[in-house]
């Protein structure tokens, strides 16, 4: 039985290890994905809270539909927490409230992932070249 299967999928074609530079991408696809899942139970998370706003409160209604959905821990407490944030930009958003209180807005850095991993290249070329 198990010889069959080891020639129907053999082990060259699906490696235990993969390359670092594959690896990476791979936990980036996967953090991605992740995201879309919890932005995908937030919207939905909200729109529970719509629908019930007149049979019972916001925090109410985020917790059913957690149960009814059955998300587990920590999953549930993050889909909670954004879904509130996202509430909650309603009541006090973040960008008037930081301008009315005088601080000053920072842009975000910009990711410069490929820089990193573009001079360690050039530093290895230089390397093997000396």
């Amino acid at each position: 039985m198990f010889a069959f299967l080891r020639r129907l999928f053999p082990e060259r074609i699906f490696r235990r290890k993969l390359e670092p530079a594959a690896e990476r991408r791979l936990r980036l696809a996967q953090a991605r994905a992740e995201e879309a899942i919890i932005r995908a139970h937030v919207d939905n998370a909200l729109m529970f809270v719509d629908t019930l706003a007149e049979d019972m409160s916001f925090d109410r209604a985020i917790d059913s539909y957690i149960r009814e959905m059955a998300i587990p821990e920590p999953l549930a407490s993050t889909v909670a927490t954004r879904t509130l944030v996202v509430l909650g930009q309603d009541v006090v958003p973040y960008r008037r409230r930081a301008v009315d209180s005088g601080d000053v807005m920072e842009e975000r850095p910009k990711l410069r992932l490929n820089d990193a991993s573009q001079g360690r290249t050039t530093q290895q070329r230089t390397i093997k070249r000396a």
